[in-house]
């Protein structure tokens, strides 16, 4: 268990010095594989199957798409075990070079920096002291990168509240859920979780394209965010105001569209003490989303995007001391 904390720290370390690689990113190449694949097996001829009954699932088409899942996962998931077991039995350094490599693995799968930073380009621009339109706009640009919603339209609070979430929501997906997944299975969980986690954000969609060629991976990723999601929900309201988070959770998390993003986000917003949700335009269309958090809470501003980083944050140091205080144990 030592093992497993030391490979954490320094993961985490990296990613705090380096941030995400800005070239020859693994993630970037893994992208363009992927919509190789995607291409080959679904086709614009394939997809236009599902254009007239759009909600039906084509079993020949779901098919491919879990076709296409198999082959973009596994080989990556057993080659990364390969490559763990080979250092695992090699006297390497005195077993420096496997350490190296988990820690590599799970530093490229983890987003903490990259987070923040996206964040922190949306506050500034609200935070000033006059908003004029073009603070507006990039705040609205920085916003695009990390979310599906339209966001061309949104005013300030919108803004706020569209960000505050993602924070929210991605402290899961971008950061516990890969630490979870190493913590359990090692490197070759690391590898699964993200393939199947970028597979979701690329073919999860439920439109004509990608509703039956995107079922496996997006279920894939729902039964690989469950736990880790809900671990991340409980730390969210440990370190939050504890009631209202569990209360907010367990009420609205349950109502959520996404199984996972659900009960992270209500008892993000019940920890912070936030008002999020309410409906949204995603693609064109206009989507009814239920309220997270207390309605007597305040609406979301920036420093409620500030508020859900310094969540993740403490949470990052909550979970490091968890498992170095496993690993005493053990």
């Amino acid at each position: 268990m030592f093992f497993s904390f030391f490979v954490v720290l320094l993961a985490l370390l990296l990613d705090y010095k380096f941030a995400e690689l800005s070239k020859h990113h693994p993630l970037v190449y893994y992208g363009n594989f992927v919509s190789f694949l995607e291409k080959r097996f679904n086709h614009p001829g394939t997809s236009a199957d599902n254009i007239a009954s759009p909600k039906v699932i084509n079993k020949m088409i779901l098919l491919k798409g879990i076709i296409a899942w198999l082959l973009a996962v596994l080989p990556l998931v057993y080659l990364s075990y390969l490559v763990d077991t080979y250092l695992q039995q090699t006297a390497l350094l005195a077993g420096i070079g496997h350490y190296l490599f988990a820690s590599v693995v799970l530093y490229i799968a983890i987003g903490w920096r990259s987070l923040n930073a996206h964040a922190m380009a949306i506050v500034l621009p609200l935070k000033k002291a006059s908003l004029k339109q073009g603070d507006i706009k990039q705040a609205r640009i920085a916003l695009s990168y990390i979310v599906s919603r339209d966001t061309k339209q949104l005013n300030e609070t919108q803004i706020s509240n569209a960000a505050t979430e993602s924070v929210l929501e991605n402290g899961s997906d971008a950061i516990f859920a890969a630490i979870f997944w190493f913590l359990i299975l090692g490197v070759p969980g690391v590898v699964l979780y993200r393939c199947a986690n970028t597979l979701d954000a690329m073919w999860g969609y439920k439109n004509p394209r990608y509703l039956s060629f995107g079922w496996m991976a997006a279920r894939s990723d729902d039964v690989l965010n469950y736990l880790p999601a809900r671990l991340t929900a409980y730390s969210y309201a440990l370190l939050g105001c504890t009631v209202s988070a569990l209360e907010c959770a367990k009420a609205q998390g349950v109502n959520w569209k996404s199984p996972n993003a659900g009960p992270v986000m209500a008892a993000g917003a019940g920890a912070i003490r936030v008002r999020l949700g309410g409906g949204s335009f995603y693609h064109g269309q206009w989507q009814d989303r239920p309220v997270l958090g207390k309605l007597d809470d305040k609406l979301a501003t920036c420093f409620s995007i500030q508020a859900a980083c310094l969540l993740v944050d403490r949470v990052v140091m909550l979970w490091l001391l968890a498992i170095l205080v496993l690993a005493v144990l053990i």
